[in-house]
This record gives structure tokens, sequence and C-alpha cells, in this order.
């Protein structure tokens, strides 16, 4: 099901508000960061969750916070409404904070999702929300077999009818038989769900407020409640410590690997291979072994990526080669040539056929068309023109420990070896610099600009003073 027909799907009917559940601390992660901010592919769990409501056409999100809640409430943005859950006292008691906003909707629908749960997808999440739909039912409930259900609320049924959700810990011995759980997402209709959260009581071993206590009390009043089973029971998995937390990034990456390749992307060892969830890539292009690509990363068609190379937020254009080499916020245009072993920071942009060859670092420079900038060199707060050759040992003395300057490199410019240009400086059109010079004073077109001591050779020195 594409992304579009989901959002088409989850569209009709009433409106939909989600809650995310995201105020618990994760004691077991032992971390200061707050759990559902934790990485998964370079990306915090949260946002997982988030992209998968969104794609379910769930554009209304509530997150109840609390631990952690200005970091969650400064990464997230506009795209929740922050409630606040001073005492973590359950996810009933979660819920009922959200409360005042969700009866604010005016009714409709209301889908409960876990911020810890970031194998759920969009499509998931409409199904579920469409099962309460077409069932007319007050609730309901995502589940999934596992052959190992220790640790999660077991379904308790009959005749194919939701009766209760018992926790683990509530749970008597042929109720822990039970394979079949609750996986911790929910659709609620919102008239529904007030009435029952404003009856939930703390008689539990946890003295908590559960949220699965409101399917008990929807059964016991007669109110129908239906369950929706993932096809895929692992999309269930919570996170609650790092051995979790490895888990399910292997299975995103494995994901997100193989979608790519159904579209064209040739992935040479994808155990080896990690590409972050917002990452687009063209056809006929090769990952090879050990590269590593995050955050909004658009590469075209035809390019080469590895091995071991890491690029994160760039644009790369086609038919472009990234040899070994660590790119960070860059753009590139068609068939350039990057590496091995070239470090570009921020603010890099080539043109096409451009050259940045071994052991080159640039940060913030502009480099034009089919220049070439081989090996050995640091350019940094920079434009060099079309066709430019910069020779080995270049470097750009951009910083005078106050102020960074600009140093500029005109068309057909020929940079001599270990030149030293110390900006602000202008290398004029089709100008040279001599190899081992320290240019302190713009060089003008056609002209060669020579800055180094005339040579002394002393006599016989080795025999006088080296013994």
């Amino acid at each position: 099901m594409s992304d579009t027909t989901i959002k088409q799907d989850a569209a009709q009917g009433r409106p939909t508000v989600a809650v995310v559940l995201a105020a618990g601390q994760g004691l077991r992660m032992k971390s200061k960061l707050p759990k559902v901010l934790h990485p998964l592919l370079g990306e915090p769990m949260i946002t997982y969750v988030l992209r998968a409501l969104e794609l379910a056409g769930v554009n209304d999100i509530l997150a109840v916070l609390g631990h952690g809640a200005d970091q969650v409430e400064s990464l997230l943005g506009d795209r929740i409404r922050p409630v606040y859950q001073e005492k973590q006292l359950g996810t009933g008691h979660a819920l009922l904070m959200a409360l005042p906003e969700l009866q604010a909707s005016g009714g409709g629908d209301c889908l409960v999702v876990c911020g810890d749960t970031p194998l759920l997808t969009g499509e998931t999440l409409a199904g579920l929300l469409k099962s309460r739909r077409d069932a007319q039912a007050q609730a309901s409930v995502l589940t999934a077999r596992l052959d190992e259900p220790f640790g999660y609320g077991r379904m308790i049924k009959k005749n194919g009818q939701i009766m209760a959700i018992v926790e683990e810990k509530d749970a008597d011995e042929e109720q822990r038989l039970e394979k079949e759980i609750n996986a911790g997402a929910y659709c609620f209709d919102i008239t529904w769900l007030a009435k029952a959260l404003n009856e939930l009581s703390p008689a539990n071993a946890q003295g908590e407020y559960y949220l699965t206590d409101v399917i008990a009390w929807l059964t016991s009043r007669g109110q129908s409640v239906v369950s929706y089973q993932t096809p895929f029971a692992r999309e269930a998995l919570g996170i609650n410590d790092r051995l979790q937390l490895a888990d399910a990034q292997d299975l995103l990456r494995r994901r997100i690997l193989e979608r790519h390749m159904l579209e064209g992307v040739t992935v040479e060892e994808p155990s080896a291979t990690i590409v972050g969830p917002l990452v687009e890539i063209g056809r006929d292009t090769v990952l090879e072994t050990g590269c590593q690509i995050f955050g909004r990363t658009v590469i075209g068609e035809s390019c080469v990526i590895g091995p071991r190379s890491r690029v994160v937020n760039c644009r790369i254009g086609d038919g472009t080669v990234v040899d070994q080499s660590s790119m960070e916020e860059c753009e590139t245009g068609k068939d350039c040539l990057i590496g091995p072993y070239s470090y570009l920071r921020p603010g890099c942009v080539f043109e096409d056929n451009v050259k940045s060859g071994a052991f080159v670092e640039m940060k913030k420079a502009l480099i034009a068309q089919g220049a070439k900038v081989p090996h050995l060199s640091y350019m940094g707060d920079c434009t060099v023109g079309k066709d430019a050759n910069i020779g080995a040992g270049t470097i750009t003395c951009n910083y005078d420990g106050v102020d960074k300057n600009e140093t500029t490199i005109c068309d057909g410019a020929f940079i001599g070896s270990n030149t030293n240009l110390i900006a602000p400086v202008t290398v004029g059109v089709g100008a040279y610099t001599a190899a081992g010079s320290t240019i302190t004073k713009n060089v003008p077109d056609n002209s060669l600009g020579i800055a180094r001591g005339k040579q002394t050779n002393i006599i016989d020195w080795r025999t006088r003073f080296g013994g």
C-alpha cells in the first residue's frame, strides 16, 4: 500500500487525533537522555512514531511529556501539541492528562501509541483505525502473536470478542499461556474513551492507572472492542534497554535497505551498510561495503558511495563517486569525484565534474565546474573558478585569529604545490602561483605570483658542520 493510499483511507470519516505516550524516564536505558530521544539510524526513536502517524493520515498529534520534556518538545517543535504528566502514574493516567485536549476536538477517533515503538508503520496504524470504523466499535486494539510473550499484556477473549487485557504481573498461569499480546497501540471513540478514563482505578499490583483497564470497562458495559493483528509481530516490540535498541535498529536498517534495493539501488553488503529513514537514493546507485548515509541526504542516479564513506545531510548529483570519504551538509553536481579520504565539511558546494582527491579537507568552499583539488590540501572559505587546478599541499589561510576571510581563485588559475594563500586574497583568471609561495597580495589575471626567499647554498656544509 502506498503512502498516498494510506493517507486517503485514513482520512475518511471523522477527525482523528493521536496521543503519543512519551513521559517515561526509561530507567533501564541507564542514560541521562530521555528514552524516546535515543537515536536509531541517526534519528530519535520518537520521530519514527510521528512519521508512522503522519503516513496514516494523522496530523493532529498530542504528546504526553514528563522526563526530559523540554528536550523532547524542543526537538519536535510544531509537529506535536505537548501535554505534561508531572507524576508518572501509568499509561491510563497519561491519557487522562490529554483528555481535555481530546474533548476539545469535538469527538472523533483517538489513536494512542507509545513513543518507544519505532517499528510501527503507517500502514499498520491506518489498518488499526479502519478496523474500529468498519466494526463501528468503541475501541480497537493492535495485537501480535509472539512465541515468547513474556513481559507483554495478554489478550483475553471470549468467542473472538476482547474481554480484557491482563498485564504480565497481574496474569495467572493460564492467562500467561496466551500467545496473542497487546502491541500497545489503540484506537478509541473519544466520547467513550472519556467516560472510561474517568472511571479508572489504580487497584493493581503496581498501584497505577492502566490504559488497558479502559478495555475491560468498555466490555463490562457491553460495548464492542475489536482487535487488529499486525502481520509482522516484531512491529510490536517496544524499547526498554540498549539491547532492544540495537535489535530495533537492525530491523529498521534492513527494512530501509530492502526498500531501496526494490527501487533499483545496489547494496553490496547489507549487513555492513547503514541508511537513515529520510535518505533518498536514485536508481543504479551502488552502496559499497561499510558506507553510512544519514539525515535528509539525497543521492542521484548511477552514483557510487563507499566503501566506508559517511554522508550526512548532503545532496549528491548523478554519476558522482564518493570513495572512503566524509561529507556533511554539502552539495555536489554531476559526475564529481570525491576521495579517497576527502573530508568535506558544511557549506561545500561543487558544480559538475569537480574533483576533491586524497586527503583533501574543505569547508564552506564553492568549487566551479571542472576544477580540481587533487590531494593534500585545505580549502576553507573560498571560491574556486572553472577548470582551476589546485596543487598538492595548498592551504587557504582563512583565519587570522579573529575573523574568517575569503580566498578567490578565478577561472583557469593554477596554484602551485605547497602554496599558502593568506586571505583575503584573489588569484586572477589564468594566473599562476609558484610552488612553495606564500601569497599575501592579489595576483593579476594571467600573471605569476612568486613569494619565497632566494635559495642560498652553503658549500661543503656537511663536511664543515655535519661531522
